[in-house]
């Protein structure tokens, strides 16, 4: 697709956006990945624009209402101009997983497909993503009783203690979670206590409830990590003047901290660790700079996850551009095979 086309359909206003109708198209899900700070908003907003599409969010921590900055959410204006979905979805006491995320994803597809628009599923969550292309992970339902069990020893001998307890089970699957994760800790010792079996050992599952005619589209843009770690500190800046530690005081007080998934996310684990301390100039440094390093690290695992994922196409943003990126991403949604 030309440029100047690109230019025209993209500044169309959003009630005259085209639909998709062409058979070869159909059935396609554009799905776009990225380390953090990639500008994965700006391109599926774009792409959006263009093809008349809806954004599904593949963002774990994006479901939750009120964690706005520290997720960097589209804007209000963005999401009232492109239809957005499994943004804003959950309230900070409900949990939320993979296999909700599964479920809610391929409805959205499925509703935005029977719309004639164009789905993109967009974020940098892998373990989704994952589960959207192949299914989700299987394991037995939860027991109450067990589960009861191990909560009770995280209160006694503390998390740490039970992830080293689950690395020494199942090493493989431990390198995959966050060692604070009480939550997946406790699944994931619930699933080898009811079946002797180690998480890793479960197929990544069949995928029975998706439509057979989905052809899903993956791209991985990047930028090479001596830029991205500059792109990642300056939108670290850039949060903690938009508010971000307004937000994370806000959100303390209608239970951040309970939600132990949501509390570890990445600046905001950080946050509240920096306004438990005495907030001298020193805490205010050490905040900082564990935030940014934080997200640099999770950058990193994000490459190493997504070289384990071969659908994806992977484009390197320093070298083609934004606006390269779109031609490439719209060619190959209305290209012939």
């Amino acid at each position: 697709m030309r440029s100047d086309l690109i230019d025209e359909f993209a500044h169309q206003p959003a009630p005259s956006r085209k639909k998709v109708e062409s058979g070869q198209s159909r059935n396609r899900v554009i799905v776009i990945s990225g380390p953090t700070a990639t500008g994965k908003t700006r391109l599926s907003i774009e792409l959006a624009r263009v093809l008349g599409g809806e954004i599904i969010s593949a963002d774990s921590v994006q479901v939750y209402r009120g964690m706005d900055i520290g997720t960097a959410k589209a804007t209000l204006e963005e999401r009232m101009e492109i239809p957005h979905h499994l943004i804003d979805i959950c309230d900070l006491s409900e949990s939320f997983n993979v296999v909700q995320f599964y479920e809610r994803a391929t409805q959205a597809i499925r509703e935005v497909v029977e719309r004639g628009h164009a789905p993109i599923v967009v974020g940098g969550t892998g373990f989704y993503l994952h589960a959207l292309l192949y299914g989700p992970p299987q394991g037995p339902p939860a027991s109450q009783e067990v589960r009861q069990k191990l909560e009770e020893d995280i209160e006694k001998f503390g998390t740490e203690a039970l992830y080293e307890k689950l690395c020494g089970l199942d090493p493989a699957y431990g390198q995959t979670i966050n060692h604070r994760d009480k939550h997946k800790i406790i699944r994931a010792l619930e699933i080898m206590t009811l079946t002797g079996r180690r998480v890793s050992d479960f197929p990544k599952g069949h995928v029975p409830n998706r439509p057979k005619d989905f052809d899903f589209r993956c791209w991985f843009t990047y930028f090479p990590k001596d830029i991205l770690f500059s792109r990642i500190e300056m939108r670290c800046d850039e949060m903690m003047a938009q508010g971000f530690i307004e937000e994370v005081e806000g959100l303390i007080d209608v239970g951040l901290k309970e939600n132990l998934s949501a509390a570890q996310a990445i600046g905001y684990r950080q946050c509240l660790e920096f306004l438990d301390s005495p907030r001298s100039d020193e805490d205010w440094e050490h905040f900082v700079w564990e935030f940014k390093k934080a997200s640099r690290r999770y950058a990193k695992r994000q490459f190493t996850w997504f070289r384990r994922e071969p659908l994806f196409r992977w484009v390197d943003l320093d070298v083609y551009g934004y606006q390269k990126a779109l031609e490439m991403i719209l060619q190959d949604y209305e290209s012939r095979y």
